[in-house]
Formats: structure tokens, sequence, C-alpha cells
């Protein structure tokens, strides 16, 4: 889908950037022209706008998050078609600015057992209110746990949906499964149904996601990874992370049991067991609301710093209030005459070492000044890594000192706009009013996979190129849908943040894969059938009058033979005989009326009787007469007298 930055959307909504891309809608941070506020508008892809199953999922997502009201839920605002511009089928939502769930972890890789538990008690109050009312997510992932600027979390994408106010309930179509596999509980993937119990599951993995660092299962593809969630057990945390509470490690392997009659069942129940696994944890913990300050380490750590700023401080404020206090002369009365006696009696040595001693205190008098109070005044400078830039403004100012960001650089371990380094650093002195040198993070380095489906190699290769990242293996399959010679699909996935120097693998079409048909013509019908069955074809059979081919025997095929694509339609012509019997000889004529009947009408000819006034009911004459050849289905009259 091209970028529709700038497009007015229902002469209302003001597309302003573009924020997401997924595999059925694109999303923009909006502005809503009449209301004048910031909003998000998702809208869906123009391919699928064309299939009504889409559209239905799409308005049904509408229709679920606009039917919860719950802080911890995005809030559906709008829902339409785009009548004027650019057709677009849309929804409008309160736009969270912030991180999701899975940025965060990424970030900060494993979380404290405190941090997880904060992170899921909002998301499984969430779901509550959403099981209470009949309403399934389906698709519980970090990806879909958004979390603000203000620390609040919040659920998004109700895509996947199902529940009785919805009007339908969703299920695996064309073998096809919906949601996150590494997320999926055994019942979706066995049977593609999932309801409350299927959401503690994926809250379930979520959480041990954030006390791991690390996703249960790990595999080469999908589909290995779906067949784990069904055949083996989640692994205990305990085996993953030291010093995990039992009763907790108890609880997350009770709601991922492969068996959803023993996990909660719903998410209003695992919360309140999770609660009772906190008290236990923390007798004096005391849940406040549903508001969550972020655990962000790295302010932790700046205010310490300033503490220690702060003192040293202090100390360096009590330094300059410190008096000097210089020793009384005796205050003793002294003759005129004794005072010039002891003028005199002074040597020039004295004088001398006076005049020194003088030029020393005005010395030191003078670079007191200037270190104290003067142009010299030194400064301590706290530690500002790991804070944003807005917070070590916030550190420097008041001390009198000023930030430079020098440079922006990738980090694996620090958040964007987060920094990195500093000069000086953290405890050491500079001029008063100097200048901090920040280093600041530009966040993991990380490039999308562009869209190679529908190319062909040549131009997948060329669109890899023009990226930090690489072409992997080229492998060659059978496709029906994609012509010869193009890409169907790539590893990573287009769309997909990698690394630098990440590999991506194609997987191109080698068309529709063929096999050979024989001629079948003369052949007995039955044999050909069970043939072509076994070969994978789709075969029909069409009965029709031969005078050539015995009965059962194949008239004609279509496609007669060569060539063709496996699995094709085969439509076979079988003989039912010839079209012509002959009336028996001295068979009819004698017979009673209804044994006559009988066999003629065996023989595929309309009987007609013709009465001869009597009530005998014996067959006096045919017509056409015995041992005339007659085409079935024609019409034979019998006297009967």
């Amino acid at each position: 889908m091209s970028d529709l930055t700038g497009e007015l959307i229902d002469d209302r909504y003001q597309l302003t950037a573009l924020l997401a891309t997924g595999g059925m809608a694109t999303i923009y941070g909006a502005i809503d022209t009449r209301l004048d506020r910031k909003v998000a508008v998702k809208i869906m892809h123009p391919h699928l706008a064309q299939d009504e199953d889409f559209v239905g999922r799409f308005i049904r997502e509408a229709k679920a998050a606009a039917s919860l009201s719950h802080p911890n839920i995005v809030a559906v605002q709008d829902q339409g078609w785009n009548q004027s511009g650019v057709p677009a089928v849309f929804i409008v939502m309160e736009l969270v600015e912030g991180h999701t769930l899975r940025d965060y972890i990424y970030e900060r890789g494993k979380l404290a057992v405190d941090d997880a538990l904060s992170f899921i008690d909002p998301v499984l109050s969430a779901l509550a209110a959403a099981h209470n009312i009949g309403i399934i997510h389906r698709d519980i992932k970090p990806e879909n746990i958004l979390i603000s600027k203000e620390g609040r979390v919040k659920i998004a994408d109700f895509g996947l949906a199902r529940g009785n106010m919805l009007g339908t309930t969703m299920t695996a179509e064309s073998s096809v499964i919906l949601g996150s596999v590494s997320y999926l509980s055994p019942e979706q993937v066995q049977r593609g149904i999932a309801d409350s119990r299927s959401d503690v599951y994926a809250a379930a993995i979520v959480l041990f996601e954030m006390i791991t660092g690390e996703k249960p299962f790990a595999a080469d593809t999908p589909i290995q990874i779906a067949y784990m969630h069904v055949n083996e057990k989640i692994p205990l945390l305990s085996s993953k992370v030291k010093g995990v509470p039992v009763a907790l490690e108890n609880l997350v392997a009770k709601a991922t049991s492969t068996n959803p009659d023993d996990r909660p069942r719903d998410a209003g129940e695992f919360l309140a067991e999770l609660n009772r696994v906190r008290d236990e944890i923390d007798p004096k913990r005391k849940q406040l609301s549903l508001q969550l300050d972020l655990p962000v380490a790295p302010i932790r750590e700046e205010v310490r710093d300033k503490s220690r700023a702060a003192k040293r401080a202090e100390a360096a404020k009590s330094t300059q209030a410190t008096e000097i206090v210089t020793p009384m002369t005796e205050n003793t009365a002294r003759t005129k005459k004794d005072r010039a006696e002891e003028r005199r009696r002074v040597s020039k040595r004295v004088r001398r070492n006076r005049i020194i001693a003088l030029a020393l205190a005005i010395s030191v008098g003078i670079a007191g000044w200037w270190i104290l109070i003067g142009p010299g005044t030194r400064a301590d400078v706290p530690s500002v890594v790991g804070a944003s830039v807005d917070k070590a403004n916030s550190l420097l100012t008041p001390l009198g000192l000023k930030s430079e960001v020098v440079e922006r650089i990738y980090s694996e371990e620090d958040a964007e706009g987060l920094i990195i380094a500093q000069n000086p650093a953290g405890g050491d002195k500079t001029d008063a009013n100097g200048t901090v040198k920040l280093t600041v993070s530009k966040g993991p380095e990380r490039y999308l996979v562009p869209q190679l489906v529908g190319l062909t190699p040549e131009a997948a290769v060329n669109a890899i190129a023009k990226f930090p990242i690489k072409t992997g293996s080229i492998a060659e399959v059978f496709n029906s849908e994609i012509p010869k010679g193009f890409v169907i699909s790539a590893d990573p996935a287009p769309g997909t943040k990698v690394r630098r120097d990440a590999v991506v693998n194609l997987v191109v079409s080698k068309g529709v894969e063929t096999q050979a048909l024989a001629s079948y013509v003369g052949k007995i019908g039955e044999e050909a059938l069970t043939e072509l069955n076994d070969a994978g074809f789709d075969v029909t059979v069409t009965y029709a009058f031969d005078e050539k081919i015995i009965p059962g025997g194949v008239i004609s095929q279509n496609p007669a033979n060569g060539d063709i694509p496996k699995g094709a339609k085969i439509e076979l012509i079988v003989s039912k005989g010839s079209a012509f019997v002959t009336i028996p000889t001295n068979g009819i004529i004698g017979l009673k009326q209804e044994k006559a009947r009988q066999i003629l009408e065996s023989l595929g000819l309309v009987v007609l009787d013709k009465p001869a006034g009597t009530k005998n009911k014996t067959v006096i004459n045919v017509s056409p007469k015995e041992g005339a050849k007659v085409k079935r289905g024609s019409t034979v009259t019998i006297a009967v007298g």
C-alpha cells in the first residue's frame, strides 16, 4: 500500500505520519480536524478491502473494541468508508504515544519479577473486562501491548476478536490459523478454536517472556513452533531464571497447560490467582491503581547520582562559608616610647619576611576568590548516563551547566534517546557554566526487510542490496498461484526489522507442477478411474451410448493425454453400450401382459398397451414386430386379447 500521508479521510481525519504497517492494515498518526485532537487511523490494505471476509473482520475489530470501556484498552472512536479521495476502509482509534512491550523487552532483556507482574496486571484487567462480555482477543502478544509515555499499559488490535456480541465465531479457515504462532494455545493450533482460556495461555506466555527474556520455544519454522506448543510443556521459569518464587512458577505452569480445563477459566480468575501469589511474595504490597509507573533503571541510577552530587554541593558550600580566623594581637597598653623602641629593634630581615607574608596572603586571597566565587569556580558534574537529554538538562541546569549532543550512535543495550556516554564523566569537576558533551543512543540498529513477494530473484536481490542486509539462499518450489520465476516468500518476512548484515532467504516459484497423463480410451472405465484417482487427479465420469465401445469402456477423455498440472481435473466418457436393442424373437407374443411389459421395459423401451376388446390379458401382437432392431427409448405397442 502506498503512503497516504497528507490525505484527508472522510473529510475529517488529516493523515500526518505513517506509524506502522501490518498484514491487514496500515496505521497513521492523524489530526481530527473537527475536534482538533491527535488520533490514530487504521486503514485496511486496498487488496483486502475487496474481500468481504476481511472487511467483516476489520469491522468486527471496531465493534469489539468500541464495546469495551476500560482504561487499559485502546479506545475506538469511529469507523467507516472513505467516500471522497482515496477509497479506504478505516477505523479511528485513540493515539497512544509511547512504545510496545516488545520494544521494552527488546531493550531491557529479561525483567525483574516485580516489573513483569506490574506489566501483566493491567493486561489481565483489560482482558477480564473483555471476557466478562464474551469477547476473546485471540492475539495477545507484546506487539499488541502498548505503553504510553505516562506509563499506561493498553491492549490494542482486536482484529482477531470473536464473541457473542460480534455475531460470528471465527475458526481456522483453509488450514490457516490466525494469530502469532509463539503465543498460540494448543487448541488454536489443533482445532482453530479459541475461548477465554486461550487468552489466558497467551498472557502467561507473555509473562514467561518478560521474566526470562525469551520465548518458551524456538525453531526454524512457525509450524515447528506450533507443534511444540501442542506436544511439549512450557519450560519451568526456574530452568531459565534463578530465584523465581515457586508459587509464581506453579501458576505460570498452570496457565500454560496444554489442557484448557487445567487453566484459569478466564483472565479475571488468572488475575485473582496472580494477586494471591503477589500477596504471598510481598504481604505488604498494596495495589493503588491501574496506573503503571515504568521501572526504568537508569532513572533510579540518576536519582542516586543526584543524591551524591547534592552531598558534594553541600560540602562545597560549607567550605565556601568557612571563615578564616586570624590570631588577635595582644591588647596591651604601651607607651609611644615603647612602641617606637620596638620598631627600632625590628631588623630589616623581619620587615622583609612580613612583606613576603603579606604578598602570600594577598595571593591566597586572590586564589580563593578565583576558585570559590570567581571565574575559576569548579562544579561537580552529575552522572546523566542512561537518562534522556531532557532529564539530563534538568540535572545540569540548576548547577549552571549546559549540555551538547556531539554524537548519536546505534546501541543494542540502550533505547533510542538515552545517553550512552558523557564528557566530563559523572563525578568529575568542570568549569562553572561549562558544557557536558553527550553521546546519545539511536537505539538498536534495525532495517526493514523490503517488499519482495512477486519480484523476480534479480529484482529481489537488488532491493535487498539497498540496505546493509544480505541475500541468503534462493530455493525453488512448485506453486500454483505465483507464476514461475517470481518470489513466493522471504524469511525473515517483508516488513520485519532485522539487524545489520542479517541474511534474507528467498523462495521462488517453479510454476505449476505437472505430471504425465496417458490415454485410457477403450480401457475399462473402473480401472481408469482407480488409476487416475491414485495419481492425484480430480476425476469426473459421464456415461453415454456408443455403438463401438463395449459397455463400461472409456469412449473419450479430456484432456486427452500429455503433461498437465498435477491434480488437474480429468473428465472420462464411459460407454453405456449400443443405443439399439432387438425385440426378442418368440419371446413376447403369448406372454401375459405384465410379463411382456417387464421384458420390454428392461430393454429401455416405452410400452404402450392396445386392448383387443377381450378380458384375456395375453399378448397377441407386438409392434414393431419380434426380431426388429429399435433405438432405446422407443415406443413399442403390444396388443392384448
